[in-house]
């Protein structure tokens, strides 16, 4: 194969130039003799030593584990596109005809995707006082510990023991832009801390709740590991802490029941405070039952709110999404 030899030291500015001109070859490795580095060339560069070698070829990642995943045609169909990624640990949602081929599936998810050390199934939904779900091992590492990063910070979780969504990230930075300095924080289903952990950099003090003594062992530990010191961790059920503090923000991270805790949310929140409600609804009315329950609990305290908005986060079943609605007590 034809190749431009050059001096170490002109390696980096020749294969910007090879590139530039398009007469790099791509799949191959580049290699070393000695002081001298070999590019392998599809035609003749003028003004650079040319000679004939070999090289390797380089093994190209498939883009999408669907790719390269052995499954019969019939089935093909029902590859999931996506999954999710907590770390280092992929978790795949199969349909019951896809799960007798799930170690194929997840060997190829192994594959495509470098950074990924362990693939398991969804294998129930999440459920249980601790909102956890079963997972059914396919593929790479048996262990379910992993970190995590997502908006500058580190969480330190096991996705077997606690409830952890990687796809909130973008909701999380959401209300990490709309705090103000030195806010006082009530986050009322903390898990292990994605929410407190991150507005523990704008606020003065976070309450972070949660009845999971895993998610609460892994809140303290990634208080430590992301330094800092203004997180307060809270392992018991939250109607015991509630009407006991009250903040300038509360986060009501909890979609599937957050509605039969309006009274503590409400209660704990200050005059002028922002609640951050979550809930699930059908696409023929988002935010209607939802922003009813919410006045006329205030109601109900004596009290009043004011929705100062409403969004879809993301879709969660068929024509049915996860909203968010951020209200203020007045």
């Amino acid at each position: 194969m034809l190749a431009v030899k050059v001096h170490k030291r002109d390696a980096e500015r020749t294969r910007r130039m090879l590139m530039e001109l398009g007469a790099l070859a791509r799949g191959y490795a580049i290699k070393r003799e000695g002081d001298f580095v070999l590019f392998p060339v599809m035609r003749p560069v003028e003004g650079f030593e040319l000679i004939e070698a070999s090289f390797e070829r380089l093994e190209r990642r498939p883009h999408s584990y669907r790719e390269v995943v052995e499954v019969p045609d019939d089935v093909r169909p029902l590859l999931p596109s996506s999954f999710d990624i907590v770390g280092d640990i992929a978790i795949i949602e199969l349909p019951e005809e896809l799960m007798p081929y799930g170690r194929a599936i997840g060997e190829a998810i192994l594959k495509a995707h470098s950074h990924i050390k362990a693939v398991f199934a969804k294998g129930s939904a999440v459920s249980g006082e601790y909102r956890v779900r079963e997972l059914i091992h396919l593929a790479g590492e048996r262990r379910t510990e992993t970190t995590h990063r997502e908006n500058g910070i580190k969480l330190r979780l096991d996705v077997a023991r606690v409830y952890f969504s990687p796809r909130l990230a973008t909701e999380r930075m959401r209300v990490f832009r709309m705090a103000r300095e030195g806010e006082v924080v009530f986050d009322m289903f903390a898990g292990v801390g994605p929410y407190s952990i991150l507005l523990a950099k704008k606020a003065g003090t976070v309450f972070a709740c949660d009845i999971n003594p895993w998610a609460v062992r892994y809140l303290e530990e990634n208080r430590k590991l992301n330094r800092v010191s203004n997180v307060i961790p809270i392992l018991g059920d939250v109607r015991g802490i509630a009407g006991q503090l009250k903040a300038d923000r509360v986060v009501m991270n909890l979609p599937k029941f957050a509605r039969e805790f309006l009274r503590e949310a409400i209660t704990s929140t200050k005059k002028g405070g922002v609640v951050h409600y979550y809930g699930f609804s059908h696409e023929e009315d988002l935010f209607g039952e939802h922003e009813r329950i919410i006045l006329e609990t205030a109601e109900e305290l004596g009290m009043g709110v004011k929705i100062l908005g409403r969004r879809k986060v993301r879709p969660y079943a068929p024509r049915q999404f996860n909203i968010a609605i951020d209200f203020m007590v007045l």
